[in-house]
């Protein structure tokens, strides 16, 4: 199957109980979760913790791998912080990242994949900010699945986030996509994870 017919998915666990995110799950026709957490755990909602969640997806008939060794918002290496805040681009050019998207497609080849996370909403998340973005650069299509259960594209996505930038309106100075990339580093450098949240 190529590129441009895997539709890639993406869920935030947020503080949905495990009966309506596999309610959500089920209703997108999902058939297997990427989990991208860097850290697969959760203080404030354990049933999202490694263990429990990969046995809940399988006793449910949804297939579970965790990729937040090459896909995770919160890098071990130093260069992949700008500022103090980890710098999505600098992750987007890492072997590791490309080599995790790889396997993400590879298995979006065989199975209706979600991108597992743990914010609710796409814009203040990695799997989006990063991964979702350097998927639709590929050609791959990318939805988002809501608490509510709708659904939005990463087109629909970006106009939001050019809204929220403040960046709808022309520029004389700069096209669509290069308004769109700014934005992107712009929300990327307020919601991305800071190193002096792993200080304290």
């Amino acid at each position: 199957m190529a590129e441009d017919q895997c539709e890639v998915l993406t869920i935030g666990h947020s503080s949905h109980s495990m009966e309506r995110f596999l309610e959500l799950l089920h209703s997108a026709g999902v058939t297997a979760v990427a989990d991208v957490r860097s850290a697969p755990y959760s203080r404030h909602v354990p049933q999202f913790n490694y263990d429990p969640v990969k046995t809940a997806l399988r006793r449910a008939g949804v297939a579970y791998v965790h990729l937040g060794n090459e896909l995770g918002g919160r890098p071990r290496d130093p260069s992949q912080y700008r500022n103090g805040v980890v710098d999505y681009e600098a992750i987007a050019a890492t072997p590791t990242f490309r080599s995790g998207l790889q396997r993400l497609l590879d298995g979006a080849a065989t199975h209706r994949v979600a991108l597992m996370c743990a914010e609710a909403d796409p814009l203040e998340c990695h799997r989006c900010l990063l991964i979702a973005r350097a998927l639709a650069a590929r050609g791959v299509p990318v939805r988002h699945l809501l608490s509510d259960g709708a659904k939005t594209t990463q087109a629909e996505i970006e106009d939001e986030l050019l809204r929220r930038t403040h960046r709808t309106d022309d520029d004389l100075f700069l096209t669509r996509a290069e308004r769109i990339a700014v934005a992107y580093r712009e929300q990327a450098g307020r919601v991305g994870f800071s190193d002096h949240e792993a200080a304290g």
